[in-house]
């Protein structure tokens, strides 16, 4: 990586930093190769580490970079694609549903969940964690959040605990009438427990989507907190309105 230093510019000092790093990732540098720690990065391009943490922030952000714990900050692969639309109008894990169950356990919800799901604060529902992986690498990690009054057979069948408990549960939203569903897209920052699954630092970029979903009743009979990877994917809509995640087949420069 050269050793060209900064002139004074109109934008912000990280941002002009950003360009020129992502340059460099172009020219020089392979996919999965390991850049330069800070303080070698930060004396050849005359800047504070402060403002490199910030242009390499972005990076992350924009899915150039990808930081893992004891390895470094390295040059990321191109974005995979997920197809996260509503077309099917379809159940968690009804037939074709690509996310894998992972466990289940029973506890109150967030309160933001809560409101969603209508119950009250100290509720406990059933929350069936899953795992969504693309091209042998975990993309996104989901909490299903379903209440009691949705699966009511549940109690009276041996579905174990786990996995098996998971797909119990799965198995009996099955039996409900879906009447649509909606969702939202926000960024946010990765958890604990899931920058453990998806192999990123806590507090990392994530896309997360909330998605509640609707019997015929009206009633909200579950809710999905689904935790995406913002370095892998970008987010588009089609013509019918529907969201996709969808493959770079080339690197653009932003």
């Amino acid at each position: 990586m050269g050793t060209r230093q900064l002139e004074t510019v109109p934008e912000p000092k990280y941002w002009h930093l950003k360009t020129v790093l992502s340059e460099a990732l172009d020219s020089e540098f392979a996919v999965g190769e390991i850049l330069p720690n800070e303080r070698e990065l930060a004396a050849r391009f005359g800047v504070a580490r402060a403002t490199l943490r910030q242009a390499l922030e972005q990076l992350e952000l924009e899915g150039r970079l990808q930081r893992r714990r004891g390895v470094g900050t390295t040059v990321a692969p191109p974005r995979m694609g997920v197809a996260v639309g509503t077309a099917e109008q379809a159940w968690p894990g009804a037939a074709g549903d690509p996310w894998q169950p992972v466990d289940c356990t029973e506890s109150a919800p967030s309160a933001a969940v809560a409101r969603l799901l209508g119950t009250g604060p100290e509720e406990a529902v059933h929350i069936v964690r899953r795992s969504l992986v693309a091209h042998g690498q975990a993309v996104a990690a989901e909490l299903l959040h379903v209440p009691a009054a949705s699966v009511p057979a549940l109690p009276g069948i041996a579905a174990g605990a786990g996995a098996a408990r998971a797909r119990a549960v799965l198995r009996e939203l099955q039996h409900l009438e879906l009447d649509g569903q909606d969702r939202a897209v926000e960024l946010g920052s990765a958890r604990a427990e899931d920058a453990r699954e998806l192999d990123r630092l806590p507090g990392a970029p994530v896309l997360v989507v909330t998605t509640r979903y609707f019997t015929a009743s009206g009633a909200t009979a579950a809710v999905s907190v689904a935790t995406y990877r913002a370095d892998t994917c970008r987010l588009t809509f089609d013509a019918s309105g529907d969201l996709a995640i969808h493959h770079d087949e080339e690197r653009q420069a932003s």
